[in-house]
Protein backbone atom coordinates (compact mmCIF):
# COMPACT_ATOMS: atom_id res chain seq x y z
CA UNK A 1 0.00 0.00 0.00
CA UNK A 2 1.30 3.19 -1.16
CA UNK A 3 -0.09 5.05 2.09
CA UNK A 4 2.92 7.68 2.52
CA UNK A 5 1.94 9.66 -0.70
CA UNK A 6 -1.25 11.30 -1.93
CA UNK A 7 -4.09 9.49 -4.05
CA UNK A 8 -2.95 12.28 -7.24
CA UNK A 9 0.47 11.18 -6.35
CA UNK A 10 0.07 7.95 -7.02
CA UNK A 11 -2.00 7.88 -9.69
CA UNK A 12 0.93 9.27 -11.67
CA UNK A 13 2.94 6.63 -10.57
CA UNK A 14 0.00 3.97 -11.45
CA UNK A 15 0.08 5.58 -15.38
CA UNK A 16 3.94 5.54 -15.50
CA UNK A 17 3.50 1.84 -15.30
CA UNK A 18 0.72 1.06 -17.69
CA UNK A 19 4.00 2.49 -19.95
CA UNK A 20 2.79 6.54 -20.12
CA UNK A 21 6.27 8.25 -20.96
CA UNK A 22 4.36 12.14 -21.64
CA UNK A 23 1.26 13.87 -21.02
CA UNK A 24 -0.15 16.99 -22.02
CA UNK A 25 -1.87 19.56 -19.67
CA UNK A 26 -2.35 22.71 -18.35
CA UNK A 27 -1.42 23.02 -13.95
CA UNK A 28 -4.38 24.72 -11.79
CA UNK A 29 -5.14 24.72 -8.21
CA UNK A 30 -7.24 21.73 -8.49
CA UNK A 31 -4.41 19.46 -10.04
CA UNK A 32 -1.54 20.03 -7.89
CA UNK A 33 -1.44 16.94 -6.57
CA UNK A 34 -1.64 15.32 -9.58
CA UNK A 35 2.11 17.74 -10.16
CA UNK A 36 3.32 16.72 -6.74
CA UNK A 37 3.14 13.10 -8.48
CA UNK A 38 4.32 14.69 -11.91
CA UNK A 39 7.45 16.48 -10.13
CA UNK A 40 8.60 12.61 -8.62
CA UNK A 41 8.15 10.69 -12.32
CA UNK A 42 10.26 10.48 -15.07
CA UNK A 43 6.98 11.04 -17.33
CA UNK A 44 7.40 14.16 -19.19
CA UNK A 45 5.18 16.88 -18.84
CA UNK A 46 4.27 18.98 -22.19
CA UNK A 47 2.13 22.03 -21.56
CA UNK A 48 0.10 23.51 -24.22
CA UNK A 49 -1.72 26.89 -24.46
CA UNK A 50 -5.17 26.09 -23.81
CA UNK A 51 -6.41 22.80 -23.11
CA UNK A 52 -8.00 22.18 -26.74
CA UNK A 53 -4.35 22.17 -27.41
CA UNK A 54 -3.55 19.38 -24.42
CA UNK A 55 -6.52 17.03 -26.30
CA UNK A 56 -4.86 17.03 -29.83
CA UNK A 57 -1.57 17.15 -29.08
CA UNK A 58 -2.87 13.59 -27.23
CA UNK A 59 -4.88 12.65 -30.40
CA UNK A 60 -1.92 13.31 -32.55
CA UNK A 61 0.71 11.30 -30.30
CA UNK A 62 -1.68 8.43 -30.31
CA UNK A 63 -2.19 8.14 -33.86
CA UNK A 64 1.94 7.98 -34.35
CA UNK A 65 2.94 6.20 -31.55
CA UNK A 66 0.12 3.51 -30.92
CA UNK A 67 0.09 4.36 -27.59
CA UNK A 68 -2.92 6.63 -25.70
CA UNK A 69 -2.53 10.13 -25.31
CA UNK A 70 -2.53 11.43 -21.63
CA UNK A 71 -4.50 14.83 -20.91
CA UNK A 72 -4.38 15.54 -17.20
CA UNK A 73 -7.28 18.49 -17.20
CA UNK A 74 -8.52 20.93 -13.78
CA UNK A 75 -12.17 20.78 -13.12
CA UNK A 76 -14.82 22.67 -14.86
CA UNK A 77 -13.33 24.67 -18.16
CA UNK A 78 -10.34 22.61 -18.09
CA UNK A 79 -12.80 19.38 -18.87
CA UNK A 80 -15.01 21.81 -21.26
CA UNK A 81 -12.03 23.39 -23.14
CA UNK A 82 -11.09 19.40 -24.00
CA UNK A 83 -14.66 18.31 -24.53
CA UNK A 84 -13.69 18.97 -28.81
CA UNK A 85 -10.76 17.29 -28.89
CA UNK A 86 -12.44 14.49 -27.10
CA UNK A 87 -15.41 14.57 -29.20
CA UNK A 88 -12.79 14.20 -32.49
CA UNK A 89 -10.92 11.42 -30.70
CA UNK A 90 -13.99 9.54 -29.75
CA UNK A 91 -15.37 10.06 -33.78
CA UNK A 92 -11.73 8.42 -35.12
CA UNK A 93 -11.29 6.11 -32.78
CA UNK A 94 -8.35 7.33 -31.29
CA UNK A 95 -7.06 5.81 -27.52
CA UNK A 96 -6.83 9.01 -25.28
CA UNK A 97 -6.92 8.82 -21.67
CA UNK A 98 -8.32 12.06 -19.99
CA UNK A 99 -7.20 12.36 -15.80
CA UNK A 100 -9.22 15.51 -14.75
CA UNK A 101 -9.49 16.82 -11.32
CA UNK A 102 -13.54 17.68 -10.26
CA UNK A 103 -14.83 19.00 -7.01
CA UNK A 104 -15.29 17.33 -3.70
CA UNK A 105 -17.36 14.32 -3.22
CA UNK A 106 -19.47 16.22 -0.83
CA UNK A 107 -20.29 19.38 -3.37
CA UNK A 108 -21.02 16.76 -6.51
CA UNK A 109 -23.95 17.93 -7.77
CA UNK A 110 -25.04 20.15 -5.12
CA UNK A 111 -24.40 24.03 -6.81
CA UNK A 112 -22.89 25.39 -4.05
CA UNK A 113 -20.67 27.92 -6.10
CA UNK A 114 -17.55 25.88 -6.05
CA UNK A 115 -15.03 27.10 -8.19
CA UNK A 116 -15.10 25.57 -11.66
CA UNK A 117 -18.20 23.76 -10.63
CA UNK A 118 -20.13 21.68 -13.07
CA UNK A 119 -23.66 20.48 -12.31
CA UNK A 120 -21.98 16.84 -13.33
CA UNK A 121 -18.94 16.61 -15.12
CA UNK A 122 -19.51 12.67 -16.05
CA UNK A 123 -21.96 13.74 -17.94
CA UNK A 124 -20.02 16.56 -20.12
CA UNK A 125 -17.78 13.58 -21.84
CA UNK A 126 -20.12 10.84 -21.04
CA UNK A 127 -21.62 11.16 -24.94
CA UNK A 128 -17.65 11.38 -26.29
CA UNK A 129 -15.92 8.42 -24.32
CA UNK A 130 -16.04 5.02 -24.08
CA UNK A 131 -16.56 5.54 -20.28
CA UNK A 132 -16.71 8.67 -18.14
CA UNK A 133 -16.34 7.89 -14.26
CA UNK A 134 -15.82 9.86 -11.32
CA UNK A 135 -13.56 7.75 -8.52
CA UNK A 136 -15.15 8.40 -5.52
CA UNK A 137 -12.58 6.94 -3.31
CA UNK A 138 -8.91 6.11 -3.55
CA UNK A 139 -9.56 2.41 -3.80
CA UNK A 140 -11.68 2.72 -7.06
CA UNK A 141 -8.55 4.47 -8.67
CA UNK A 142 -6.70 0.87 -10.25
CA UNK A 143 -9.66 -0.93 -11.81
CA UNK A 144 -10.97 2.46 -13.51
CA UNK A 145 -7.32 2.90 -14.85
CA UNK A 146 -6.85 -1.00 -15.55
CA UNK A 147 -10.16 -0.94 -17.28
CA UNK A 148 -9.17 2.43 -19.49
CA UNK A 149 -5.95 0.64 -20.50
CA UNK A 150 -8.43 -2.54 -21.45
CA UNK A 151 -10.45 -0.61 -23.70
CA UNK A 152 -8.08 0.79 -25.67
CA UNK A 153 -6.30 -2.76 -26.01
CA UNK A 154 -9.45 -5.11 -26.54
CA UNK A 155 -12.12 -2.40 -27.50
CA UNK A 156 -12.81 0.30 -29.85
CA UNK A 157 -10.26 2.64 -28.55
CA UNK A 158 -11.90 5.76 -28.09
CA UNK A 159 -11.19 8.14 -24.79
CA UNK A 160 -11.80 6.77 -21.15
CA UNK A 161 -12.35 10.39 -18.63
CA UNK A 162 -11.42 9.50 -14.91
CA UNK A 163 -12.55 12.50 -12.90
CA UNK A 164 -10.84 12.47 -9.49
CA UNK A 165 -12.75 14.57 -6.52
CA UNK A 166 -10.54 17.22 -4.58
CA UNK A 167 -10.86 14.92 -1.44
CA UNK A 168 -10.29 12.03 -3.45
CA UNK A 169 -6.73 13.68 -4.87
CA UNK A 170 -5.35 14.41 -1.31
CA UNK A 171 -6.81 11.35 0.44
CA UNK A 172 -3.91 8.52 0.76
CA UNK A 173 -3.57 6.17 -1.75
CA UNK A 174 -4.69 3.20 -0.08
CA UNK A 175 -3.47 1.08 -3.35
CA UNK A 176 -0.67 -1.00 -4.81
CA UNK A 177 0.55 1.10 -7.43
CA UNK A 178 1.19 -1.57 -9.95
CA UNK A 179 -0.11 -2.53 -13.46
CA UNK A 180 -3.20 -4.92 -13.92
CA UNK A 181 -2.46 -7.77 -16.14
CA UNK A 182 -4.51 -6.62 -19.47
CA UNK A 183 -6.00 -10.12 -21.15
CA UNK A 184 -5.20 -10.22 -25.11
CA UNK A 185 -8.17 -9.69 -27.35
CA UNK A 186 -10.18 -13.03 -27.07
CA UNK A 187 -9.93 -15.18 -31.21
CA UNK A 188 -12.67 -14.59 -33.65
CA UNK A 189 -15.61 -17.45 -33.57
CA UNK A 190 -14.32 -20.27 -35.66
CA UNK A 191 -17.58 -21.05 -37.58
CA UNK A 192 -17.88 -16.91 -38.45
CA UNK A 193 -13.92 -17.40 -39.86
CA UNK A 194 -15.00 -20.80 -41.67
CA UNK A 195 -18.16 -19.03 -43.22
CA UNK A 196 -16.34 -15.60 -44.81
CA UNK A 197 -13.39 -18.06 -45.84
CA UNK A 198 -15.30 -20.15 -48.08
CA UNK A 199 -17.29 -16.88 -49.50
CA UNK A 200 -13.83 -15.32 -50.41
CA UNK A 201 -12.61 -18.73 -51.54
CA UNK A 202 -15.59 -18.62 -54.02
CA UNK A 203 -15.14 -14.81 -55.09
CA UNK A 204 -14.42 -14.23 -58.41
CA UNK A 205 -14.56 -10.43 -58.25
CA UNK A 206 -12.96 -9.97 -54.07
CA UNK A 207 -13.17 -6.07 -53.09
CA UNK A 208 -11.89 -5.39 -49.47
CA UNK A 209 -12.42 -2.10 -47.72
CA UNK A 210 -10.30 -2.09 -45.27
CA UNK A 211 -11.13 1.22 -42.27
CA UNK A 212 -8.50 2.83 -39.23
CA UNK A 213 -8.75 -0.43 -37.55
CA UNK A 214 -6.08 -1.79 -39.60
CA UNK A 215 -3.03 0.22 -38.83
CA UNK A 216 -1.57 -2.12 -37.04
CA UNK A 217 -2.52 -5.43 -39.51
CA UNK A 218 -1.33 -4.61 -42.75
CA UNK A 219 0.59 -7.65 -43.25
CA UNK A 220 -2.30 -10.12 -42.77
CA UNK A 221 -4.16 -7.59 -45.28
CA UNK A 222 -1.66 -8.14 -47.59
CA UNK A 223 -1.63 -11.67 -47.69
CA UNK A 224 -5.00 -11.83 -47.88
CA UNK A 225 -5.71 -9.47 -50.67
CA UNK A 226 -2.50 -11.47 -52.52
CA UNK A 227 -3.97 -14.28 -52.19
CA UNK A 228 -7.44 -14.20 -53.76
CA UNK A 229 -6.50 -10.81 -55.65
CA UNK A 230 -8.66 -8.70 -54.04
CA UNK A 231 -8.48 -5.01 -54.87
CA UNK A 232 -8.02 -3.08 -51.37
CA UNK A 233 -9.97 0.46 -50.87
CA UNK A 234 -8.52 2.67 -48.22
CA UNK A 235 -10.47 4.79 -45.88
CA UNK A 236 -8.58 8.10 -44.96
CA UNK A 237 -8.04 6.25 -41.56
CA UNK A 238 -6.08 3.46 -42.94
CA UNK A 239 -4.06 5.25 -45.81
CA UNK A 240 -0.36 3.78 -45.88
CA UNK A 241 -1.83 -0.06 -44.43
CA UNK A 242 -1.44 -1.34 -48.27
CA UNK A 243 0.89 0.87 -50.00
CA UNK A 244 -0.11 2.91 -52.54
CA UNK A 245 2.42 1.49 -55.47
CA UNK A 246 0.94 -1.65 -54.04
CA UNK A 247 -0.74 -3.43 -57.71
CA UNK A 248 -4.02 -3.97 -55.82
CA UNK A 249 -4.40 -0.86 -53.76
CA UNK A 250 -7.13 1.33 -55.24
CA UNK A 251 -6.04 4.19 -52.74
CA UNK A 252 -8.31 6.23 -50.35
CA UNK A 253 -10.61 6.76 -53.15
CA UNK A 254 -14.27 5.93 -51.85
CA UNK A 255 -15.45 9.79 -52.75
CA UNK A 256 -14.81 8.87 -56.55
CA UNK A 257 -16.98 7.60 -59.41
CA UNK A 258 -14.63 5.38 -60.64
CA UNK A 259 -13.68 3.45 -57.15
CA UNK A 260 -17.40 3.14 -56.84
CA UNK A 261 -17.98 1.50 -60.05
CA UNK A 262 -15.48 -1.23 -59.20
CA UNK A 263 -17.13 -1.49 -55.56
CA UNK A 264 -20.14 -2.20 -57.01
CA UNK A 265 -19.22 -4.82 -59.49
CA UNK A 266 -17.60 -6.69 -56.48
CA UNK A 267 -19.13 -10.10 -56.03
CA UNK A 268 -17.28 -10.66 -52.36
CA UNK A 269 -16.78 -7.02 -50.11
CA UNK A 270 -14.89 -7.68 -47.23
CA UNK A 271 -15.25 -4.72 -44.78
CA UNK A 272 -12.52 -4.93 -42.23
CA UNK A 273 -12.19 -2.14 -39.13
CA UNK A 274 -14.74 0.04 -40.47
CA UNK A 275 -17.73 1.60 -39.37
CA UNK A 276 -18.63 2.74 -43.58
CA UNK A 277 -19.12 6.25 -42.44
CA UNK A 278 -20.32 8.72 -43.95
CA UNK A 279 -16.75 10.63 -44.32
CA UNK A 280 -15.38 8.07 -45.86
CA UNK A 281 -17.51 8.00 -49.05
CA UNK A 282 -19.77 11.63 -48.71
CA UNK A 283 -22.44 9.61 -50.47
CA UNK A 284 -25.58 8.26 -48.70
CA UNK A 285 -25.38 4.48 -49.16
CA UNK A 286 -22.27 2.95 -51.05
CA UNK A 287 -23.05 0.28 -53.61
CA UNK A 288 -22.07 -2.59 -52.15
CA UNK A 289 -24.42 -5.17 -54.22
CA UNK A 290 -22.27 -8.71 -53.36
CA UNK A 291 -21.62 -11.06 -50.41
CA UNK A 292 -20.45 -8.79 -47.30
CA UNK A 293 -18.45 -10.02 -45.03
CA UNK A 294 -17.97 -7.82 -42.18
CA UNK A 295 -14.96 -7.86 -39.46
CA UNK A 296 -14.90 -5.06 -36.54
CA UNK A 297 -13.92 -5.20 -32.78
CA UNK A 298 -17.40 -3.56 -31.93
CA UNK A 299 -20.46 -5.21 -31.98
CA UNK A 300 -23.06 -2.53 -33.41
CA UNK A 301 -20.61 -1.95 -35.92
CA UNK A 302 -20.64 -5.18 -37.81
CA UNK A 303 -24.20 -5.36 -38.70
CA UNK A 304 -25.04 -1.38 -38.51
CA UNK A 305 -26.64 0.25 -41.67
CA UNK A 306 -25.05 -2.31 -43.79
CA UNK A 307 -26.19 -5.58 -42.74
CA UNK A 308 -23.79 -8.36 -42.80
CA UNK A 309 -23.64 -11.70 -44.70
CA UNK A 310 -21.10 -13.07 -42.79
CA UNK A 311 -20.31 -10.96 -39.45
CA UNK A 312 -16.87 -11.29 -37.50
CA UNK A 313 -16.26 -10.14 -33.85
CA UNK A 314 -13.17 -9.58 -32.93
CA UNK A 315 -9.51 -7.91 -33.78
CA UNK A 316 -8.68 -6.88 -37.50
CA UNK A 317 -5.46 -8.68 -36.71
CA UNK A 318 -6.59 -12.05 -35.64
CA UNK A 319 -9.51 -11.95 -37.67
CA UNK A 320 -7.40 -11.82 -41.24
CA UNK A 321 -5.02 -14.15 -40.00
CA UNK A 322 -7.50 -16.44 -39.50
CA UNK A 323 -8.68 -16.41 -42.73
CA UNK A 324 -5.93 -17.07 -44.26
CA UNK A 325 -4.90 -19.87 -42.14
CA UNK A 326 -8.37 -20.86 -43.14
CA UNK A 327 -7.96 -20.21 -46.84
CA UNK A 328 -4.48 -21.89 -47.36
CA UNK A 329 -3.39 -21.19 -51.13
CA UNK A 330 -4.13 -18.84 -53.12
CA UNK A 331 -7.87 -18.04 -54.51
CA UNK A 332 -8.99 -18.98 -58.09
CA UNK A 333 -10.42 -15.32 -59.19
CA UNK A 334 -9.47 -12.07 -58.27
CA UNK A 335 -8.97 -8.71 -60.48
CA UNK A 336 -6.62 -8.06 -63.13
CA UNK A 337 -3.93 -5.12 -61.38
CA UNK A 338 -4.35 -3.77 -64.93
CA UNK A 339 -8.09 -3.26 -64.22
CA UNK A 340 -7.34 -1.14 -60.84
CA UNK A 341 -4.54 1.24 -62.35
CA UNK A 342 -7.12 1.58 -64.78
CA UNK A 343 -9.64 2.86 -61.79
CA UNK A 344 -6.76 4.78 -60.21
CA UNK A 345 -5.92 6.73 -63.76
CA UNK A 346 -9.85 7.63 -63.74
CA UNK A 347 -10.01 8.63 -60.55
CA UNK A 348 -7.09 10.86 -60.55
CA UNK A 349 -7.40 12.35 -64.09
CA UNK A 350 -10.51 14.92 -65.08
CA UNK A 351 -10.43 17.41 -61.88
CA UNK A 352 -11.11 21.30 -61.14
CA UNK A 353 -8.53 23.90 -61.40
CA UNK A 354 -8.27 24.27 -57.84
CA UNK A 355 -7.91 20.37 -57.35
CA UNK A 356 -4.59 21.02 -59.97
CA UNK A 357 -3.35 23.62 -58.02
CA UNK A 358 -3.53 21.78 -54.69
CA UNK A 359 -1.94 18.28 -56.65
CA UNK A 360 0.53 20.86 -57.45
CA UNK A 361 1.81 21.44 -53.56
CA UNK A 362 0.80 17.99 -52.69
CA UNK A 363 3.39 16.46 -55.43
CA UNK A 364 6.14 19.19 -54.28
CA UNK A 365 5.16 17.72 -50.41
CA UNK A 366 5.35 14.50 -51.36
CA UNK A 367 8.61 14.66 -53.36
CA UNK A 368 10.29 16.31 -50.41
CA UNK A 369 8.82 14.33 -47.24
CA UNK A 370 10.06 10.87 -46.55
CA UNK A 371 7.86 7.50 -46.62
CA UNK A 372 7.77 7.50 -43.28
CA UNK A 373 6.68 11.27 -42.58
CA UNK A 374 3.63 11.89 -41.43
CA UNK A 375 1.39 14.73 -42.67
CA UNK A 376 -1.12 16.04 -40.11
CA UNK A 377 -3.96 17.52 -41.82
CA UNK A 378 -6.76 20.30 -40.92
CA UNK A 379 -10.75 20.81 -42.22
CA UNK A 380 -8.98 22.60 -45.39
CA UNK A 381 -9.63 22.02 -49.41
CA UNK A 382 -6.35 21.07 -50.20
CA UNK A 383 -6.27 18.56 -47.41
CA UNK A 384 -9.83 17.12 -48.90
CA UNK A 385 -7.84 17.03 -52.15
CA UNK A 386 -4.80 15.14 -50.47
CA UNK A 387 -7.00 12.42 -48.22
CA UNK A 388 -7.74 10.82 -52.40
CA UNK A 389 -4.69 11.99 -54.06
CA UNK A 390 -1.27 11.79 -51.56
CA UNK A 391 0.17 8.57 -51.97
CA UNK A 392 1.03 6.78 -48.79
CA UNK A 393 3.83 3.81 -48.27
CA UNK A 394 3.05 3.34 -44.69
CA UNK A 395 0.21 3.54 -42.08
CA UNK A 396 0.33 6.51 -39.48
CA UNK A 397 1.34 8.72 -42.14
CA UNK A 398 -2.15 10.60 -42.92
CA UNK A 399 -3.86 11.64 -39.89
CA UNK A 400 -7.14 14.04 -40.74
CA UNK A 401 -10.35 14.82 -38.48
CA UNK A 402 -12.77 13.00 -39.97
CA UNK A 403 -15.50 12.30 -38.66
CA UNK A 404 -15.98 15.54 -36.24
CA UNK A 405 -14.69 17.53 -38.73
CA UNK A 406 -12.83 19.88 -36.32
CA UNK A 407 -11.03 23.15 -37.29
CA UNK A 408 -7.65 23.46 -35.87
CA UNK A 409 -6.94 20.15 -34.99
CA UNK A 410 -3.67 20.10 -37.46
CA UNK A 411 -1.12 22.32 -35.64
CA UNK A 412 -1.75 20.51 -32.05
CA UNK A 413 -1.91 17.11 -33.43
CA UNK A 414 1.59 17.65 -35.23
CA UNK A 415 3.05 18.41 -32.40
CA UNK A 416 1.82 15.56 -30.51
CA UNK A 417 2.74 13.55 -33.75
CA UNK A 418 6.66 14.77 -33.58
CA UNK A 419 6.40 13.76 -30.03
CA UNK A 420 5.55 10.27 -30.69
CA UNK A 421 7.17 9.45 -33.08
CA UNK A 422 10.48 11.99 -33.08
CA UNK A 423 12.67 10.21 -35.57
CA UNK A 424 9.84 10.76 -38.23
CA UNK A 425 9.63 14.41 -39.86
CA UNK A 426 5.76 15.91 -39.70
CA UNK A 427 4.09 18.23 -41.29
CA UNK A 428 0.85 19.88 -40.22
CA UNK A 429 -1.26 20.97 -43.32
CA UNK A 430 -3.97 23.88 -42.27
CA UNK A 431 -5.84 26.36 -44.02
CA UNK A 432 -5.92 30.07 -42.90
CA UNK A 433 -9.00 29.61 -41.02
CA UNK A 434 -8.24 26.80 -39.07
CA UNK A 435 -4.92 28.05 -38.14
CA UNK A 436 -6.17 30.90 -36.09
CA UNK A 437 -8.22 28.79 -34.46
CA UNK A 438 -5.17 27.21 -32.19
CA UNK A 439 -2.16 29.26 -33.56
CA UNK A 440 -1.08 29.97 -29.99
CA UNK A 441 0.38 26.38 -29.64
CA UNK A 442 2.97 27.14 -32.35
CA UNK A 443 4.53 28.93 -28.72
CA UNK A 444 4.44 24.89 -27.77
CA UNK A 445 6.33 23.93 -30.87
CA UNK A 446 9.06 26.93 -30.49
CA UNK A 447 9.75 26.61 -26.71
CA UNK A 448 10.65 22.23 -27.41
CA UNK A 449 12.48 23.32 -30.24
CA UNK A 450 10.05 20.66 -32.86
CA UNK A 451 11.18 20.96 -36.09
CA UNK A 452 7.53 20.71 -37.40
CA UNK A 453 6.81 22.42 -40.43
CA UNK A 454 3.66 23.95 -40.81
CA UNK A 455 2.11 24.18 -44.49
CA UNK A 456 -0.51 27.18 -44.34
CA UNK A 457 -2.99 26.95 -47.28
CA UNK A 458 -4.13 30.82 -47.95
CA UNK A 459 -7.28 31.41 -49.29
CA UNK A 460 -7.87 34.69 -47.41
CA UNK A 461 -10.90 32.87 -45.32
CA UNK A 462 -12.81 30.37 -45.22
CA UNK A 463 -12.38 28.66 -48.81
CA UNK A 464 -15.14 25.99 -48.54
CA UNK A 465 -18.18 27.30 -47.19
CA UNK A 466 -17.63 30.74 -49.28
CA UNK A 467 -18.05 28.36 -52.30
CA UNK A 468 -20.53 26.41 -50.99
CA UNK A 469 -22.61 30.11 -50.80
CA UNK A 470 -21.91 30.97 -53.53
CA UNK A 471 -22.67 27.37 -55.77
CA UNK A 472 -26.29 28.02 -53.55
CA UNK A 473 -26.58 31.87 -54.42
CA UNK A 474 -26.38 32.98 -50.54
CA UNK A 475 -24.51 36.28 -49.78
CA UNK A 476 -21.03 35.75 -48.65
CA UNK A 477 -21.44 35.75 -44.62
CA UNK A 478 -18.86 35.21 -42.40
CA UNK A 479 -16.18 33.70 -44.55
CA UNK A 480 -14.14 36.53 -45.17
CA UNK A 481 -12.42 37.50 -42.03
CA UNK A 482 -9.49 40.35 -41.45
CA UNK A 483 -6.22 37.92 -42.00
CA UNK A 484 -3.16 38.68 -40.15
CA UNK A 485 0.37 38.30 -41.46
CA UNK A 486 0.98 35.03 -41.22
CA UNK A 487 4.74 35.80 -41.26
CA UNK A 488 5.10 38.10 -38.88
CA UNK A 489 2.76 36.03 -36.48
CA UNK A 490 5.11 32.84 -36.39
CA UNK A 491 7.94 35.00 -36.11
CA UNK A 492 6.38 37.06 -32.93
CA UNK A 493 6.24 32.96 -31.21
CA UNK A 494 9.93 32.84 -32.19
CA UNK A 495 9.53 30.67 -35.47
CA UNK A 496 10.95 30.10 -39.41
CA UNK A 497 8.20 31.86 -41.55
CA UNK A 498 8.32 32.25 -45.36
CA UNK A 499 6.11 32.43 -48.24
CA UNK A 500 6.53 30.42 -51.21
CA UNK A 501 7.67 32.41 -54.46
CA UNK A 502 7.39 28.68 -56.44
CA UNK A 503 7.32 24.78 -56.39
CA UNK A 504 11.21 24.33 -55.90
CA UNK A 505 11.22 26.90 -53.64
CA UNK A 506 8.88 25.30 -51.43
CA UNK A 507 10.19 21.82 -51.43
CA UNK A 508 13.46 23.11 -50.92
CA UNK A 509 12.24 25.39 -47.96
CA UNK A 510 10.64 22.08 -46.81
CA UNK A 511 13.76 20.40 -46.96
CA UNK A 512 15.01 22.93 -44.51
CA UNK A 513 12.50 22.72 -42.13
CA UNK A 514 12.55 19.40 -41.26
CA UNK A 515 16.36 20.05 -40.21
CA UNK A 516 15.50 22.84 -38.91
CA UNK A 517 15.92 23.69 -34.88
CA UNK A 518 12.66 24.34 -34.29
CA UNK A 519 9.16 24.84 -36.94
CA UNK A 520 8.97 26.20 -40.04
CA UNK A 521 5.97 28.10 -41.22
CA UNK A 522 5.64 28.10 -45.17
CA UNK A 523 2.79 30.16 -46.49
CA UNK A 524 1.41 28.91 -49.74
CA UNK A 525 -1.37 31.46 -51.73
CA UNK A 526 -3.67 29.98 -53.29
CA UNK A 527 -4.02 33.16 -55.60
CA UNK A 528 0.27 32.28 -56.04
CA UNK A 529 1.12 32.90 -59.93
CA UNK A 530 3.23 29.81 -59.61
CA UNK A 531 -0.16 27.56 -58.94
CA UNK A 532 -1.68 28.86 -62.56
Amino acid sequence: MATNVTCGQAVISLIEAYGVDTVFGIPGVHTLELYKGLGASGIRHVQPRHEQGAGFMADGYARASGRPGVCLLITGPGVTNAATPIGQAYSDSVPMLVLSSVNATADLGMGRGRLHEITSQEAVTAPMTAFSKTALNASEVPNLVARAFAVFRNARPRPVHISLPLDVLKAPAEFEVAALEIAPPPPPAPESVAAAAERIAEARRPVIIAGGGTVDCGDALKELAEKVGAAVILTNAAKGVLADDHPLCVGSTLTREATRELLASADVVVAVATELAETDSWIRRLPITGTLIRIDIDPATVQRDYAADVGILGDAGLALSAINAALGGPGGGGIDPGEIADVRRRDNGATSPLRRKHVKVLDALRAALADDGIVVNDMTQIAYTGNAYFPCAQPRSWFHPNGFGTLGYALPAAIGAKLGAPGRDVVCLIGDGGFLFTASELGVAVEMGLPVVIVLWNNDGMGQIRDDMNALGIPEIGVNPVNPDYLKLAEAFGARALRAESLEHFEAALREGFAAAGPTLIEVRQDAPFLD
